[in-house]
């Protein structure tokens, strides 16, 4: 498996040499190489001269040019020069940008991987939306990024655990139990009316129907309307509670029927959009457990004995302020119904008894709000400290439809929303899967509908599929066989823009490196187009298959090691590589 930092150490060993030899003992950790914007300027640039310039009060060009005329040209290093204020830019020689394409071919789907996790046990949970309803375009965004981050986390050797928390114990799915049911008394004729807060999309409905259709009429009641008071109720919020209350007071045990029958359909449908998505899950953890294990009860009684919680006005608070949250938050309300935070503190002392030395939790921007007070729990519980990273909670904006320039209307309770299938159906599940992490999880994301559509360069993931199709065309019309260009001698390849792409190929693995730790998939989706862009430019320079043989065979390894790693790179983000378009 390939080392992506060899190289970069090499350069850093070579560098700290020298400075020994100039009496000056520095760490290899201070010696660092960045790509300069272009290859002008050499294929890495150091500051180090300039660091330590101003601790020996020296001129910084002066010290560089003591370390470039120590710096003896080798097998690594072609030749360095000191440019600016002081930087010292190293040019490598040829052999080693050669180098790489042996690397890739021999490596194979294994080049960019690396060991750095050391099978660490990383938890990332990631989608968990209430099981009310169809996946949206919204859910959609979460589900590619949390399916990326836990490929990436992968790839540099941790050991990846991808969860799906199911609210199935709350109230969202109390209202869907009762608003399938209001749908239902409709079929046999009652005159209801529906509440504002229930949900109406056309899916519950279908449920309905679909209960009538198997136990027939044995939840209908008759007379109902008589038996409800319709003027009852100040808001939507509490005429929606009331039907809740209805519901479960005249169904009586049916009433878990309803609820256990739209949850087990919602979640059925829920796993199977997500596959066909192309995102699966190692665990789907049930909310309700918690309360079935009493672990919830548990955890509030840890922290009542640890004194951080305390009554007022009936309801049972938690110290959060003294770990740094705004302000204390409710988990057991005047009713002694636990809220959902009580269910969150359980849910991730729970996971960290499982073992996870860290959790990633993947939320909705609109959930900023609960960092503080889970990370305040988890202290008070002695879980971890409060500035530990072993909880890292990336946010995500949301994604806004646009077809024909014209922004999509969404919305769950109305039903007026796009679904994932119906975005998947469209666009296809690869654009979709790219589109939704070519921007940072954290800025809004405008989803272009008719550019995701559009078979053109302008089209980033077709430009980049197109490139590996490309780089197929040309090995299949050669009629090489890949295996054999491990071996090949490619010392042949000298041009610019071959050195161009060998450059980028050594990149991939520091690209895969520095997305897996700042969990930013988008950072690969930008290589593979930089990447795409100077395969394109160089079969549009290029005659790759004509001329001396010798010089062919070096430009199809060149091609196949390409192919390879655009590969590689888009498995990471879920999008698949064809071998023709």
């Amino acid at each position: 498996m390939n080392d992506p930092t060899d190289l970069i150490n090499q350069l850093r060993v070579a560098i700290a040499s020298v400075l020994k030899e100039m009496d000056l003992d520095v760490s290899l950790g201070r010696i660092v190489m960045e790509r300069p914007k272009s290859s002008d300027h050499g294929d890495y640039a150091c500051n180090i001269a300039m660091q330590i310039a101003r601790e020996l009060k020296r001129n910084p060009r002066e010290v560089a040019s003591q370390v470039v005329s120590r710096l003896s040209a080798d097998t690594l290093i072609k030749k360095s020069e000191v440019a600016g204020p002081g930087f010292i830019n190293l040019f490598l020689s040829d052999s080693c940008h050669q180098g790489v394409i042996q690397e890739v071919l021999k490596a194979g789907s294994n080049f960019g991987r690396s060991s750095i996790g050391q099978g660490q046990h990383i938890q990332v949970e990631f989608v968990s939306a209430n099981p009310t309803g169809p996946l949206h375009v919204g859910h959609g965004r979460g589900a590619a990024y949390g399916a990326s981050i836990a490929n990436l986390l992968e790839a540099v050797g941790y050991a990846v655990s991808r969860e799906y928390y199911v609210n199935d114990a709350g109230r969202q799915m109390d209202i869907l139990a009762a608003s399938t049911w209001l749908r239902y008394l409709e079929l046999f004729g009652h005159k209801v009316p529906f509440p504002s807060k229930g949900y109406q999309g056309d899916y519950v409905s279908m449920m309905a129907a679909a209960i009538k259709t198997q136990d027939g009429s044995r939840y209908n009641l008759d007379s109902i309307e008589s038996k409800v008071d319709w003027e009852k109720g100040n808001d939507d919020e509490q005429i929606i509670d009331r039907w809740i209350d209805v519901a479960k007071t005249h169904l009586g045990a049916s009433y878990r029927v309803i609820h256990s029958y739209v949850l087990k359909q919602q979640l059925g449908q829920c796993r199977a959009e997500l596959t066909a998505f192309g995102v699966d899950f190692d665990c789907w953890f049930s909310e309700q457990s918690l309360f079935d294990e009493g672990k919830i009860e548990t955890v509030i009684r840890d922290l009542d004995q640890k004194g951080y919680l305390y009554l007022k006005e009936g309801a049972t608070w938690f110290r959060s302020t003294e770990f740094g949250d705004e302000k204390d938050r409710v988990v057991r309300r005047d009713n002694d119904i636990y809220t959902y935070f009580a269910s969150d503190i359980a849910y991730h002392v729970d996971k960290f008894k499982r073992g996870f030395d860290t959790v990633i939790n993947i939320w909705g921007a609109d959930h900023h709000g609960y960092i503080p007070r889970v990370r305040a729990a988890l202290a008070a519980l002695g879980v971890f400290d409060l500035e530990s990273d072993r909880l890292r909670i990336p946010l995500i904006q949301f994604a806004v439809l646009y077809r024909d320039g014209k922004k999509l209307a969404m919305s769950t309770r109305s039903g007026e929303f796009v679904t994932l299938e119906e975005l998947r159906d469209e666009v296809g599940r690869d654009a979709a899967r790219f589109f939704y992490i070519y921007r940072k999880s954290d800025q809004h994301l405008d989803f272009d509908l008719d550019l995701a559509k559009a078979q053109n360069n302008e089209n980033p993931v077709y430009y980049i599929q197109y490139a590996h199709a490309r780089c197929a065309s040309i090995l299949a019309k050669s009629e090489q066989n890949v295996d054999e260009l491990t071996n090949v001698n490619v010392s042949d390849l000298t041009q610019s823009d071959e050195f161009d792409l060998m450059r980028s190929l050594a990149d991939f693995p520091l690209i895969i490196q520095s997305a897996s730790r700042e969990l930013s998939p988008h950072s690969v989706a930008f290589y593979l187009k930089d990447l795409a862009g100077l395969l394109h430019s160089y079969y549009n320079a290029t005659q790759i298959l004509s001329g001396d043989e010798r010089l062919i065979q070096s430009r199809l390894a060149l091609v196949a090691a390409v192919k390879q790693v655009i590969k590689n790179g888009l498995s990471l983000i879920g999008v698949d590589a064809p071998e023709r378009m």
